[in-house]
């Protein structure tokens, strides 16, 4: 069973990251989020499952307006040949999340590494980090470094590449 997002903060907290958590109506699309852009400080994702032509998995995460060339990105990210969206049912199995609700934190679900994680180095370059906790319901404020150490935490081994053009 994925985690539920309460479990997702409780890994947070166990691993003494401080987070800020805020409630909203389910947002679907970046637009839908860009409503609430006074509201809450820092970089905005934009999250892509994807899969290369050897079945490898990866997440690449973006700032919410960056433009991804996906006719290339197999080049920067080492896939196998260019890449597709993953299907519903290995985002589901995968990472613990549905189409619309698709975040950085649900990597925390990924227990066998199936799937490589891909930050953009221009998101990085934001002090605070705001993605999905597992829902789309909700948006957790994270500190770069921190989002890092999570991902490690996790098993995985984050990548910071240039995705966006």
């Amino acid at each position: 069973m994925p985690k539920t997002p309460d479990e997702l903060l409780a890994f947070l907290s166990e691993l003494g990251i401080a987070v800020k958590t805020a409630t909203h109506p389910p947002l679907f699309t970046v637009a839908d989020s860009q409503a609430l852009r006074g509201e809450i400080p820092g970089g905005h994702t934009k999250n892509l499952f994807l899969r290369d032509k050897k079945e490898r998995y990866f997440l690449l995460t973006v700032e919410e307006d960056a433009e991804v060339d996906l006719k290339t990105i197999h080049q920067v990210i080492g896939g196998s040949g260019r890449v597709s969206f993953g299907k519903p049912e290995k985002l589901l199995d995968y990472l613990g999340v549905t189409p619309g609700a698709v975040t950085a934190f649900g990597i925390v679900n990924d227990t066998e590494n199936q799937v490589t994680i891909v930050l953009d180095e221009t998101l990085m370059r934001h002090d605070t980090i705001n993605a999905h906790p597992l829902t789309n319901e909700a948006t957790t404020s994270i500190g770069r470094d921190d989002l890092l150490r999570f991902i490690k935490a996790t098993g995985h081994e984050p990548l910071v590449l240039k995705l966006s053009a």
